[in-house]
C-alpha cells in the first residue's frame, strides 16, 4: 500500500472527535481510500494508536471480534448504542456526511 494513503486514513481516523463514529466507508471517502477494507486493514494493522473504536460498519455496527471493547470505549464517550448497533443519524462525524465537490471522472 503507498505510504501517502496509509497516512490519509491515519490522519482521518484521528480527526474524528470523541463521541463522533465514521463508518469504513465514510473514512474510505473522506481519505481517498479505494475501499473500506483498505480502512480496515490499516486500522488492524497499525491503528492501536488512533480512536480505532470511533470507525464502525455501515449499519452503525462494530465488528464482531472487537465489540465488547470498542462499545465501552463508544459509551464512554458519551455514544449510547441500541442493542450493539449505534444511531449513525444521531452520532455521525458531520465530515463524514458533508456535501464534497464532485471530483472529475477519473480513468476508471
Amino acid at each position: 500500500m503507498d505510504e501517502q494513503l496509509h497516512e490519509l486514513v491515519r490522519e482521518t481516523v484521528r480527526a474524528i472527535p470523541a463521541g463522533r463514529v465514521a463508518t469504513y466507508g465514510d473514512v474510505a471517502d473522506l481519505s481517498r481510500a479505494p475501499s473500506p477494507r483498505l480502512v480496515g486493514q490499516v486500522l488492524n494493522q497499525d491503528g492501536h494508536d488512533l480512536p480505532w473504536h470511533r470507525v464502525l460498519r455501515a449499519n452503525g455496527t462494530c465488528a464482531p471480534h472487537i465489540a465488547e471493547e470498542q462499545l465501552q470505549r463508544l459509551r464512554a464517550e458519551g455514544v449510547v448504542d441500541d442493542g450493539g448497533k449505534v444511531d449513525l443519524r444521531r452520532y455521525r462525524w458531520e465530515e463524514a456526511v458533508k456535501e464534497r465537490p464532485e471530483e472529475p471522472p477519473g480513468l476508471w
